[in-house]
């Protein structure tokens, strides 16, 4: 019985080595294949930058052959643009039932010996005690 437990412990150690070797190669070719897009990328980029080049000077000469015309330039000054509207971000509630929940979920499946029912059970209790706790934050807030 000793000698099944150490084969199965044994291949358990092995296969565990050759998926972290396969993760690995896995990551390396995943990262080559971004770096050959890069490339590409860079590649399209340069030659739009060539041609864009190339019709500049075409434009240039053209111009330097053409007849002189008269340019007609109107100065009006737009009217300063209004400031944006600050951003409103999370409400101290809704900060606080987040972080409520996340919290309680931790602590219930770690208390609980049924794991998920005890992380649902501690995440709903973290989250009214934080959404609670964020209320008397944004009310003391609209006080000030």
């Amino acid at each position: 019985m000793k000698t099944l437990y150490l084969i199965v412990f044994s291949f358990a150690i092995i296969s565990c080595q050759n998926q972290g070797k396969m993760d690995i190669q896995k990551a390396k070719q995943a990262s080559i294949d971004s770096m050959k897009v890069e490339i590409n990328k860079q590649k399209v980029i340069d030659s739009m930058k060539t041609e864009m080049a190339k019709v500049k000077e075409e434009n240039e000469k053209a111009q330097a052959e053409a007849v002189p015309q008269k340019v007609v330039v109107v100065n009006q000054q737009a009217p300063a643009a209004a400031a944006a509207p600050k951003k409103k971000g999370w409400s101290s509630t809704a900060k606080g039932a987040v972080i409520g929940a996340g919290v309680g979920a931790v602590t219930g499946a770690i208390i609980s010996k049924k794991k998920g029912e005890g992380a649902i059970i501690g995440g709903l209790a973290g989250a009214g005690v934080g959404a609670g706790t964020g209320a008397i934050i944004d009310g003391k807030k609209k006080k000030e």
